[in-house]
């Protein structure tokens, strides 16, 4: 069938994402949103004008060295794909303006929808019929398990099976009290590679800089890739492991560029 309109013209294609408008990206000195005492940070300008996130604040942020990651991050944008983009294309955006609007908005929430995967963190979980997995995965995650004990004075239960279990109310209290004293930089970034590698436990190696994400992903894709060593590899598992190598990535990169200042 064709998809000629009666009149024999093709419709116009229909593009995905917005279509760049703005000619030159720089960085200048402008108020930091939020900041009681009024410091100045490092504004993204497009043409001039500063970028706004959905909440209307500026995209301006402390760290020279993250303003200069997003003003990169913007001049790339737009450039293939006939001149569209996406927010994917904008990754550090999307934490910067997490950290600048979203966190300070619903700061306890976020801290209780991370504190959710204590009880159903993946390195809590072994497999209860596969002992020859069961045995990769003490290998690979008592690591971390103890890491967590060692760094927090946290322990968590482990059991075999999926059943869900729940953490005693003490590890509970005290991962709720880790999260609460972050600040929103922190969560941010555990609110991208949380989800991602379905851990916290990983999530909080990867804030303290414990593990490179190659090596907390590994970690979190070891079902997965214990499966394609067995049965072959499967091009839509390896396409999902990938996708949360990049999204641990980008949180990392977006934390070592916090810090850097």
């Amino acid at each position: 069938m064709s998809d000629a309109s009666p009149s024999g013209h093709m419709p116009p294609r229909q593009h995905a994402g917005r279509k760049r408008f703005w000619k030159q990206v720089s960085v200048g000195p402008e108020p930091l949103p939020g900041d009681p005492t009024g410091g100045t940070g490092y504004a993204v300008h497009l043409d001039g004008r500063s970028v706004r996130l959905p909440g209307k604040a500026p995209l301006c942020v402390a760290s020279r060295a993250l303003a200069q990651a997003l003003a990169e991050e913007w001049q790339e944008a737009g450039q293939t794909g006939e001149g569209y983009f996406t927010p994917a294309d904008l990754p550090l955006t999307g934490l910067a303006g997490s950290m600048i609007e979203r966190i300070p908005a619903a700061h306890d929430g976020v801290v209780e929808s991370l504190l959710a995967y204590a009880d159903s963190d993946l390195l809590c979980y072994r497999d209860g019929a596969n002992p020859r997995l069961a045995a990769q995965q003490c290998k690979a995650w008592d690591h971390w398990v103890q890491w967590l004990e060692r760094t927090f004075g946290v322990e968590v239960r482990v059991t075999s099976g999926v059943m869900p279990i729940h953490q005693p109310a003490q590890t509970t209290q005290a991962l709720g009290a880790v999260l609460a004293g972050l600040d929103a930089a922190d969560l941010a970034g555990l609110g991208v590679a949380v989800p991602a590698m379905g851990s916290l436990i990983l999530g909080l190696a990867l804030l303290r800089g414990a593990g490179t994400p190659t090596e907390l992903v590994a970690c979190a894709t070891l079902d997965e890739r214990a499966q394609m060593a067995v049965w072959g590899e499967d091009t839509e598992v390896t396409d999902r492991i990938a996708a949360i190598q990049v999204e641990v990535e980008h949180a990392a990169r977006f934390l070592a560029l916090v810090r850097a200042g």
